[in-house]
């Protein structure tokens, strides 16, 4: 009943030619405080339940006999083989899946050509396709029975279950993150201020450094920091590929499954504890540059509210804005 008074008042306002009252408005739409307080209790609930709890398990299953039984198992010549794989897989997909990612972004979103919807769609196959698929596409390809697994054994070079099975299953699950935080934002901020460059003079790298690059700095280190987290904690497509040779081919996801079915607990919960402080300091790192990215968003959004219709009349003129920071970027 109060509900639907204060839905009558507005009415009776507007019929009076008044605007609605803030107060009133937010009366009728705003929920009951005990519903508000009961979705975040709920919410924190789950989170409790489901994340803050298992994670303080794993540390304190890690630390429970003691600091030296860590540091044992963390530094023992298995566990150490595996930290320097999953360190050497990260070390080579992330990087080369951040050129991907700026080529393909590039191309996404400053350029129109045939296939544009083909590109995005096999960007976000990765996350579509189960990984344990993706590995054993791998094997089909370059297994001993696969298509090039007679030439590779005539040529005495290893893909499955070495080293570069492992780092092409890991490029393949990680490379759409770069290339979907920089597409959005480089959709957002256009093109003008690349063409005003290249009216300037600019030659194809020094528009890459002094102007793209500096309006995507943030997407890119986000971008980066999701994708070398995905590639030191992938399991399913390396777990295929790898074979399981101990101090070879185990990354560190592999070698705590290896430690928990042989009963090691503490073993395997000092290396999983590795894994889950990456977690937590890959999660600071995006708080932080989530915001960072945000606020270029709003730039882009901005510039693009500024260059239309009803600016002032020095903005009007061709890449008028636009071409002032342009050359403020190339330092002209």
């Amino acid at each position: 009943m109060s509900a639907e008074l204060a839905l009558q008042q507005p009415s009776a306002a507007a019929d009076d030619g008044r605007p609605f009252s803030p107060a009133v408005l937010r009366r009728a739409t705003a929920e009951p405080p005990w519903v508000r307080r009961l979705l975040i209790g709920i919410a924190l609930g789950f989170l409790t339940l489901f994340l803050f709890i298992p994670l303080a398990a794993v540390f304190h299953e890690a630390f429970k006999k003691g600091v030296a039984v860590y540091v044992a198992a963390i530094t023992e010549p298995d566990a150490w083989a595996a930290i320097q794989l999953t360190l050497l897989a990260a070390a080579i997909s992330v990087p080369l899946n951040a050129v991907f990612g700026v080529a393909a972004a590039w191309c996404i979103a400053k350029f129109d050509f045939k296939g544009k919807s083909v590109l995005l769609t096999l960007i976000d196959l990765p996350f579509s396709v189960s990984p344990v698929i993706a590995g054993l596409i791998y094997v089909l390809v370059f297994g001993l029975q696969g298509w090039f697994g007679e030439w590779l054994r005539d040529h005495d070079l290893k893909v499955i279950f070495a080293v570069p099975g492992i780092v092409l299953a890991t490029l393949f699950v990680t490379f759409p993150f770069v290339a979907r935080e920089l597409i959005p934002l480089m959709q957002a901020q256009g093109r003008e201020q690349e063409e005003a460059a290249t009216v300037l003079g600019a030659s194809g790298w020094q528009l890459f450094r002094r102007v793209t690059l500096p309006n995507i700095k943030w997407a890119l280190l986000y971008g980066v920091i999701l994708c070398n987290a995905r590639a030191m904690g992938e399991f399913g497509a390396v777990s295929v590929v790898s074979g399981h040779i101990r101090g070879q081919t185990n990354t560190l996801p592999l070698h705590i499954e290896i430690l928990y079915n042989e009963y090691q607990f503490a073993a395997a919960f000092a290396v999983a504890s590795l894994l889950a402080a990456l977690a937590l300091v890959t999660l600071v790192l995006k708080l932080a540059v989530e915001r960072r990215v945000q606020q270029q968003m709003q730039a882009a959004k901005a510039e693009v509210n500024e260059s239309a219709p009803g600016r002032s009349e020095a903005d009007s003129l061709p890449l008028g804005g636009t071409a002032r920071n342009a050359r403020r970027g190339l330092g002209t």
